[in-house]
């Protein structure tokens, strides 16, 4: 009819209709035009806007934006003169510290690119990884100078910078204090470790004292990259995650239109994430510093510490991993503070337990909600609301500016209804370029990131995700999720902790293998942890072996580490083989 409207066209899949979008709490854009700005705009607004706002809090010692700004600035002039130019790569090993966010937006002030490394990394993994990118420069802390020193003549790497905690403490601080930086919740490292005589080093204060600023350089931040991140990714080999300026700065806003509660200039982010992760460096650094906000920065993550945090500084943000909320549940000084400033918690890297997110909702009165991403993804892309309704159990809707697919898994042109089991493919400013030095493009034809994680996505737009494709167990031609057999072995009394991996026999057999961490005092035996799965899960989910340990060997954010479980595995059964043949 004249003057009517037009008809939308139909979507040609039930995900191009995006239903997620009609559970979208009150105040989120369903579509956002993230600026083409370098990551380092984020900063220099902060600066113009709250130029004496505390920026940084670190151990007593703050640092407001317009001080970090001056920081960046000089560093930046410093590592030029060190020969830093555009594209060039920087390898920062550095714990949460102030030097490791000024090293971050120096960097990038030039145009060059950041590459976070775990602090605690080995030999080599470091070697590996200094290889591989090719950095000329590396700063880190003087209490892991000797790890890369032992790895320095098998690297690009021309110039070491040493940072030392001491160098942002009040002066007294620096004689009485003692900060837990170590793997453990309990260990503890004096504040500065001594460099051997005439190393060749260059000091990071000086450096950052005698250096001109520097302006920025231009880049474009749909190509250029700000970051290389190593992570398994959907193969398990560690590859260099390469991140624009774009991408990042995507995921940043990403995160804050999530957030309707957060005011600019007023909010507060409990650092205890490693910043040398992708989840902590996006969502406590740069979600922050786009608000204007401080963040707390502590080195790891120690019970005592966080709760001192929370009494000073008073935060009204806290990401985190399970383990740290049920760490702080279980500590029974707990009563003892006032956790009532936090007001949100996002849950990421692992399952959030429901128990878990109702008791730590009833301590503090906040909002904890579970979140998903990857390192190819900045890493955001799902969450759950933090206002209106949300699904417990679920990793939320995808984020603003985020589409998804649920495709199947042997057949990845073809997508599976909602309701039904498939590989999640994400497709957004925040996905990645690809992997550095490596010719197979990661991407399909059209840009969509097959996540290799397996999800459900129901009638309403919420998402679960099942399983990690790359970790599922095939038994007999069945598939077993570890998740679920983990989830079974978790309710037998006795059981502290638990994973599932699967292990190929003499004949390339993949069979359920338990790694079990058994409850103080328990005395829990092997046929019982057997039969307690053989009530619970059908024949070919049931463990064939079960193995007791001490502990589960997880990565810097908490998540437990099944492909070294299975390496393990593998490697005491050739052994094992080895002996009995000799």
């Amino acid at each position: 009819m004249p003057g009517s409207e037009p008809t939308p066209p139909t979507p040609s899949s039930p995900y191009d209709a995006r239903p997620w979008l009609a559970h979208y709490p009150v105040g989120v854009p369903t579509d956002y035009a993230f600026p083409l700005v370098p990551l380092t705009r984020l900063l220099d607004d902060a600066a113009s806007s709250f130029p004496t706002r505390t920026a940084l809090a670190f151990f007593g010692a703050t640092t407001s934006y317009r001080e970090l700004k001056e920081a960046v600035d000089r560093f930046a002039g410093a590592l030029r003169g060190l020969g830093v130019g555009r594209g060039d790569r920087v390898a920062v090993v550095l714990p949460n510290c102030p030097q490791n966010v000024i090293t971050v937006f120096a960097t990038l002030r030039l145009g060059a690119v950041v590459v976070q490394h775990d602090p605690l990394s080995t030999e080599a993994e470091l070697r590996r990884q200094l290889a591989d990118c090719g950095a000329e420069v590396v700063v880190c802390l003087d209490r892991g100078y000797a790890v890369v020193a032992s790895v320095r003549a098998d690297t690009a790497v021309q110039h070491v910078v040493v940072a030392s905690f001491t160098e942002f403490l009040p002066t007294a601080a620096r004689f009485t204090r003692r900060l837990p930086v170590g793997r453990a919740k309990r260990a503890r490292d004096v504040l500065s470790t001594p460099i051997p005589r005439g190393a060749p080093v260059e000091r990071f204060l000086p450096l950052l004292k005698d250096a001109p600023p520097a302006r920025q350089v231009e880049v474009d931040p749909e190509t250029d990259l700000a970051l290389l991140q190593y992570t398994g990714g959907t193969t398990g080999v560690t590859r260099g995650a390469m991140l624009t300026h774009h991408n990042l700065v995507s995921d940043a806003y990403m995160n804050r239109l999530w957030d309707t509660g957060a005011a600019a200039g007023r909010e507060v982010t409990l650092g205890v994430l490693p910043l040398s992760h992708l989840y902590g460096l996006t969502v406590c650094l740069n979600a922050t510093v786009l608000l204007g906000g401080t963040l707390v920065l502590l080195p790891s993550f120690d019970v005592d510490q966080v709760l001192a945090a929370v009494e000073r500084w008073r935060p009204t943000m806290f990401p985190g991993v399970p383990p740290i909320y049920q760490a702080l549940l279980d500590c029974p000084r707990i009563t003892d503070h006032d956790l009532s400033s936090i007001r949100v918690c996002v849950s990421g890297a692992m399952r959030l337990p429901t128990e878990l997110q109702q008791r730590f909702e009833e301590v503090t009165g906040g909002r904890l909600v579970e979140g998903y991403g990857l390192t190819e993804t900045s890493p955001s892309t799902h969450c759950n609301p933090i206002t209106g309704e949300r699904r417990v159990g679920s990793i939320g809707l995808p984020l603003p500016g985020t589409h998804c697919r649920v495709l199947d898994p042997e057949d990845p042109s073809r997508e599976v209804p909602p309701g039904r089991a498939g590989e999640l493919a994400v497709k957004g400013p925040q996905v990645f370029l690809g992997y550095w030095k490596d010719a197979v493009e990661p991407l399909t034809d059209d840009d969509w990131f097959l996540t290799g994680d397996i999800v459900v996505m129901d009638e309403d737009g919420f998402f679960t995700v099942v399983d990690r494709k790359k970790e599922l167990v095939v038994v007999g031609g069945l598939n077993v999720y570890p998740s679920e057999v983990e989830q079974v072995l978790r309710t037998l009394p006795g059981v502290a902790d638990a994973a599932v991996v699967g292990v190929e026999d003499e004949r390339h057999v993949e069979t359920v293998t338990a790694f079990v961490v058994a409850a103080a005092g328990s005395d829990l035996t092997e046929q019982d942890v057997v039969a307690h799965c053989r009530s619970e899960l059908s024949s070919y989910k049931v463990p064939r072996a079960v193995r007791f340990s001490a502990e589960l060997p997880r990565s810097a954010v908490g998540k437990v580490q099944r492909r070294v479980l299975g390496e393990q595995e593998q490697a005491e059964k050739a052994a094992r083989k080895h002996a009995a043949s000799a």
